[in-house]
């Protein structure tokens, strides 16, 4: 996919995920099969293949297992948030297996924690994981200027890539707080 795609996908999942859940799940699906091929320098047809098959099955557990649903779109989620934090945390370091093993550990956490806490964590989970795709496609369209944003090199630039994923994530959440409210008001 290029940068653009996941720009806009990542925007859409961070400023409008809670209020339409089905494409939060597949927007999250997307990203994850997107993020992961980053690791490998897969060609954009790959990328594209990979990233469409996650979002299908993302799509085929939410909506197959119901009643676990929010488990499976925090775990979705959380995956894309734990790839973010493993490019931030680790650099230019590919260590695809500890790489996995983290996505897995945080896509895990998300997932009980979704479960468990319902809107309030998904709100975050979306605004997090859109923010941070976002950001990662913004690096891949502009390498020269932004790609530090997707795997930064010192510690400036990791410093001021969490800045930029954190405040586009809260703006993020606040507007899908807001999208949930004013539901909340038409349907009362």
């Amino acid at each position: 996919m290029s940068g653009l795609g996941a720009l806009v996908v990542g925007l859409v999942l961070c400023f409008v995920g809670v209020k339409w859940l089905p494409v939060a799940v597949l927007a999250s699906g997307f990203a994850l099969g997107w993020l992961l091929t980053e690791p490998f320098n897969a060609s954009l047809g790959v990328e594209f293949v990979v990233a469409l098959a996650v979002a299908v099955a993302a799509w085929v557990l939410a909506t197959f297992v119901f009643r676990a649903a929010l488990f499976f779109v925090g775990l979705i989620t959380g995956g894309v948030i734990g790839a973010k934090l493993f490019g931030l945390l680790q650099g230019n370091d590919h260590n695809i297996l500890l790489g996995m093993i983290f996505v897995v550990a945080v896509a895990f956490i998300s997932g009980i924690a979704t479960q468990r806490f319902h809107k309030t964590v998904l709100t975050a989970m979306c605004a997090l994981g859109g923010a941070g795709l976002a950001l990662s496609g913004m690096a891949r369209a502009f390498p020269d200027t932004l790609g530090f944003l997707r795997t930064p090199t010192s510690t400036a630039q990791t410093i001021l890539a969490t800045v930029a994923w954190l405040v586009v994530a809260i703006l993020g959440w606040l507007v899908q707080r807001r999208l949930a409210g004013d539901q909340k008001v038409r349907s009362g």
